[in-house]
């Protein structure tokens, strides 16, 4: 594992080399929130970074339901058996295991690995513009239809789930990069990811993680190269 610290924002990063999964403590005034859990196999490792901290597990907060982001949920609840799960409206459902899609969403399937049946149920439900903290929640679909990002108002860090990848290049969610390329696999929506790439832009980081891969500072020129990228990437494939 590596941490690495911006403020009140620490990225534990494991795997790094093989296949990157991060998640991230935030220091609150009521103890340490959680975003994203990665896998079972790391629960430990996350559990010892919240302990050395010295603060108490208040919440866990999930960009969406795909099992890399939540797999640690389970142990650390029992460990921590006060602590507040939240997640998107949307993706609640698919935490069940329900890959059927709403009427207004666009008809197609939703992908990547996620629970057969619910492994643990949320506390709260999270909308567009909660504020959680120093986070404020913002809606961000397209890797999955309940995807959201979360910005870090004292440090201005946009923690974002799978909107994003860095790992083998920036990348918005649902572009290939073939040195890296199951972010994409597992992207349910293209044009809907690239709308929230878009409004995740005009948020105008000063810094920007990601669920895979290495932090970008000052990212807003990254992030509209990529944005761009992405648009000629789905146009070809239209036209082909």
């Amino acid at each position: 594992m590596v941490k690495t610290t911006w403020g009140p924002v620490t990225q534990l990063n494991f795997l790094p080399r093989l296949f990157p999964m991060n998640c991230y403590l935030i220091e609150e005034d009521d103890g340490i929130t959680l975003i994203d859990a990665c896998m079972p196999f790391v629960a430990k490792g996350i559990l010892t970074a919240i302990e050395a901290t010295g603060k108490p597990l208040s919440r866990i907060l999930l960009t969406h339901a795909h099992d890399d982001h939540i797999g640690a949920v389970p142990f650390l609840k029992q460990k921590f058996p006060d602590v507040q799960i939240g997640i998107s409206r949307r993706d609640a459902s698919i935490l069940k295991g329900d890959r059927s899609l709403l009427s207004q969403e666009a008809q197609t399937p939703i992908k990547g690995a996620i629970p057969k049946k619910a492994l643990f149920s949320p506390d709260f439900l999270i909308d567009d513009n909660d504020r959680i903290g120093s986070l404020v929640a913002v809606a961000s679909p397209g890797h999955t239809p309940g995807h959201f990002a979360f910005l870090e108002t004292t440090s201005n860090t946009l923690i974002a789930g799978d909107a994003f990848q860095t790992k083998g290049g920036l990348a918005v969610s649902g572009h290939m990069k073939w040195s890296f390329p199951f972010p994409a696999m597992a992207t349910w929506h293209t044009p809907t990811a690239i709308e929230s790439a878009r409004k995740l832009l005009n948020l105008n980081p000063s810094v920007l993680v990601v669920g895979h891969g290495y932090a970008l500072h000052q990212p807003a020129d990254a992030i509209d190269r990529a944005i761009n990228e992405a648009e000629k990437q789905l146009s070809r494939r239209k036209s082909g």
